[in-house]
């Protein structure tokens, strides 16, 4: 296999200069491009250090130079790579082999592309939903991710208190032995409770009081692998219970939900593959209009190494098994941007179907020479399928099959892209400078396109990055701060401050702002650390507008002098603009694309379930849900613990003791009616639904039961009144009073309702409830308000007075049989037993005694008084 000759030449020109790079530890000189930070020299030389030695046993040994790049390790690597390719039969001559070596490690130095470890993994065990006990795996799964999250916390707190008791004792300034007392030592005795509290032990305590500095390492999180779970797309979208399973495990553990088993598959043999980053924008910037070649001949070279990569790593058996490889296609989003501003996802599509269809004509290549790994024969013709469709044009995939099982066009990690200084697409870039200072500014990417486009970059640069003062912002101003008395030596401070600080109250603030000056002149304190402007009278409006035109803004979606062909782009949240991305070069890819997706910091299973839905709803291909980061500024607000102080002993003085209330706790025993008990039935009509009610009393007349029947209306119904009425007896029975039932149910509106008949005193109800409610409460508790029947002749109190009413007889209201014979037949009252009402104007103010009985019940009446006991008529004066 021939690697055509492209970069070397070009990597002869690159400018490289010695560096002095600090490391854990150590100051380490090496030599690097000019062009790379320190950030990412150091992730290259962390690269080196993890390198193997191994070499073929009949391989000629390496004879580089130590002081050349990073310390000669890329060429190194490098020459491993094509002696290892040599010897399994991929290059027929020296020349081949040395050629590969010097393509592979110009790809490096111009920082092309960035390879990963390759580890000799195995798969990792996937889950389909189907399976019985799924649910419990999720549920273990879970516990386990959240026990090293909250593990890793619990151990850094622990360990941060127990240092706090170290260095208690040791800012102690007394006697060894008073400084460790905690009883003596008030700081030691906090720290202290605060190490208890985390979890230490009192031993721990005591050691760490002996000067015993505790150092604990937090439980290293387990290295996994994402899990496949293979689910229903219609069951996830419709919320089934399956939604609520994995969204719960999906908020705590890594894991990818997939809906189709070759998706699934794929994503489990993720932990084999071999993995490298394409660097897309440096190529682009290299080639200009051979951009194309180049990248077929990159992801060619590449492929090859790869491969090599898998021969030589892992145990012997795994030699010839054909493993996936994935090409992370890095700084994709800057490279469309840069190319066509307009529409960058077209572009990335086509990128996507460009490297897509290189490594699988590479791959076949490969398979010819090395031929298809037995294990994959039964799965090949499924995927070279897939492959063909996706990538039509491809002669002869099909016939002869691939080498590798996939072919990923997604690595997710985070030092490789260190490695190549690419970073999350937004429009902020941040950068080191020549004098190694980091400054921010616009993204290249996005400069090139607004001067293309005919835009204005500085403008651009400051609505992003604001003008950095005060001198004819809105709102807050120069002229609006001299009215206030602000003088030229304030006004210069906080020029010079808005260079130093993100925030405008940091400026308006000492030590800026001189405490004499906020006090004397602007009659303001600053002892509670409130933000000044709003006390000088700038509103909300007037502060933000001044604050992002000192400071700038995030983005540029409110860029107003934007090209018009870019409004759409610019005003894009940069998160979704890259997922659009990578959607349209997710059919290129053998594994689907498991870039998490994020969701509030706050949202709960139910949040997540929705969000899994809605992905497959849009026909997406795996799904990973990551909680957002919290704010760095939130602190949940709990109140101060009140901690007992010690005070001194007052002597001590007795108060008087004087009685203001006193309160009566009635016993909560339950009163049990009497076995034999009076009453009275009332039968009426609500709506014409006939209702009655029964009610039962104690001995002195207390309401202590009622029983509510309904005439010709469903079992369910009847039955709930009934169990109604039960559950109101038996509160009466325990003390709650008639009136709070009376209030409480009153007014209820349902139906059946209306006109109210066979009722005396009550002629509509809103409800079935409210009718029965009002009965007791004008029958109980004498409350005539709830009453709403037309006076009649036989109630005296009523407006019309009937003065020659006849008396009632008794047995109208007392019960032959509850009486058994005990109440006279000749016993009469007035109707409903009130008296009539006086004619003789007021009653008396005082109660007058009978002198023939004594009791006070002597009433005047016609002029004259009378006994309205013994009936005596005596003469008195006055």
């Amino acid at each position: 296999m021939r690697i055509k000759p492209r970069f070397a030449s070009i990597a002869a020109t690159v400018a490289v200069e010695p560096r002095l790079i600090e490391r854990p530890g150590v100051v380490t000189p090496t030599l690097a491009p000019a062009d790379w930070s320190d950030a990412r020299v150091e992730a290259w030389l962390d690269w080196a250090e993890r390198l193997p030695t191994d070499l073929p046993q009949d391989a000629a040994a390496w004879n580089g130079d130590p002081a050349s790049l990073l310390g000669g390790a890329v060429d190194r690597w490098a020459y491993r790579l094509g002696a290892w390719g040599r010897e399994h039969g991929l290059f027929d001559s020296a020349d081949d082999a040395k050629s590969f070596t010097d393509e592979l490690s110009a790809s490096l130095l111009l920082g092309l592309a960035a390879p990963g470890e390759t580890l000799a993994a195995t798969a990792s065990a996937g889950l389909s939903l189907h399976e019985p006990g799924a649910a419990l795996r999720l549920a273990d799964l879970t516990a386990a991710c959240r026990g090293e999250r909250l593990g890793a916390q619990a151990a850094e707190a622990l360990s941060a208190a127990l240092r706090s008791v170290a260095e208690a004792v040791d800012r102690c300034e007394g006697p060894r032995d008073a400084c460790a007392d905690p009883s003596a030592n008030p700081a030691l005795a906090r720290a202290a409770n605060i190490a208890r509290r985390c979890g230490a032990s009192d031993a721990d305590i005591i050691r760490a009081i002996e000067g015993e500095i505790p150092i604990i390492a937090p439980p290293a999180p387990a290295r996994r692998s994402p899990m496949s779970v293979l689910a229903s797309r219609d069951r996830i979208a419709s919320g089934g219970p399956e939604a609520a399973a994995v969204a719960a495990a999906a908020l705590e553990a890594d894991l990818a939900l997939t809906f189709s088993p070759r998706d699934a598959e794929a994503l489990s043999d993720a932990p084999l593959e071999a993995r490298v980053s394409l660097y897309l924008p440096a190529l682009n910037i290299l080639t200009g209009e051979a951009f194309d070649e180049a990248l077929e001949d990159l992801t060619r070279l590449w492929v090859v190494a790869l491969e090599i990569e898998i021969a030589i790593s892992g145990d012997t058996p795994r030699r010839n098994a054909a493993r996936p490889i994935a090409l992370g296609l890095s700084g994709l989003a800057d490279w469309a941007v840069a190319t066509n501003g307009a529409d960058p996802v077209i572009l990335a599509a086509s990128v996507g179907a460009r490297v897509s269809a290189a490594a699988n004509a590479t791959s076949v290549e490969l398979a010819a020479l090395l031929g298809p790994c037995a294990e994959w024969e039964a799965v090949r013709d499924e995927v070279v399928d897939a492959a063909v469709q996706r990538n039509q044009g491809i002669d002869g995939l099909k016939g002869c099959g691939r080498r590798h099982a996939a072919i990923n066009l997604f690595v997710h990690d985070a030092e490789l892209a260190l490695k190549l200084g690419a970073s999350p697409f937004d429009a902020t870039d941040v950068f080191q400078t020549d004098d190694g200072e980091t400054q921010r500014r616009l993204r290249p990417a996005l400069a090139s396109t607004i001067a293309r486009a005919g835009g204005d970059v500085e403008d651009a640069e400051r609505h992003l990055f604001g003008r950095r003062t005060l001198v004819g912002a809105p709102g807050v101003n120069h002229s609006a701060l001299r009215d206030l008395g602000f003088t030229d030596l304030e006004l210069e401070a906080i020029e010079a401050a808005l260079s130093q600080t993100e925030l405008l109250s940091a400026v308006f603030a000492p030590p800026v702002l001189d405490a004499g000056f906020i006090g004397d002149v602007l009659g303001l304190s600053v002892a509670n650390g409130a933000d000044l402007l709003p006390r000088l009278g700038f509103d909300d409006a007037a502060i933000e507008a001044a604050r992002t035109a000192a400071f700038g803004r995030p983005n540029l979606s409110e860029w107003e002098a934007a090209p018009e062909a870019l409004r759409s782009l610019l005003s894009a949240d940069a998160g979704d603009l890259e997922a659009q991305m990578r959607r349209a070069i997710e059919p290129f890819s053998d594994v689907p694309d498991v870039s998490p997706d994020l969701i509030d910091w706050r949202a709960g299973p139910l949040q997540a379930a929705r969000a899994l839905g809605e992905a497959a709803r849009e026909g997406r291909r795996a799904v990973v849900l990551r909680r957002a980061t919290p704010p760095a500024d939130f602190r949940l607000d709990l109140p101060e613990a009140d901690v007992p102080s010690q005070r001194r002993i007052e002597p001590e003085i007795k108060p008087v003791e004087r009685v203001i209330e006193k309160v009566v706790e009635r016993d909560r025993m339950r009163r049990k009616l009497p076995d034999r008990r009076k009453g009275y039935i009332q039968k009426a009509a609500v709506g014409g639904h006939k209702v009655y009610i029964h009610t039962g009393e104690y001995e002195d007349g207390e309401l202590g039961e009622i029983f509510i029947d309904m005439h010709k209306e469903g079992a369910a119904f009847r039955s709930l009144m009934n169990n109604f009425a039960i559950a109101i007896s038996i509160g009466l029975q325990y003390g709650v009073p008639l009136d709070e039932f009376v209030d409480a149910f009153v007014f209820t509106r349902f139906e059946p309702a209306g006109r109210v008949t066979g009722n005396d005193s009550i002629r509509s109800a809103t409800s079935i409830l409210d009718y029965i409610f009002r009965e007791l409460g004008v029958s109980y508790l004498e409350r005539q308000e709830l009453a709403n029947a037309e006076p009649e002749g036989l109630n005296p109190d009523g407006l019309g007075v009937v003065e020659d009413a006849e008396p009632v007889p008794a047995a109208r209201f007392i019960s032959k049989g509850f009486a058994r014979g005990a109440a006279p037949d000749n016993l009469v009252v007035v109707p409903f037993g009130r008296k009539p009402a006086s004619s003789s104007g007021a009653p008396p103010t005082e109660a007058v005694a009978c002198p023939e009985c004594g009791d006070f019940s002597l009433q005047n009446r016609g002029g004259g008084w009378i006994c309205d006991t013994c009936g005596a008529s005596p003469q008195m004066q006055g």
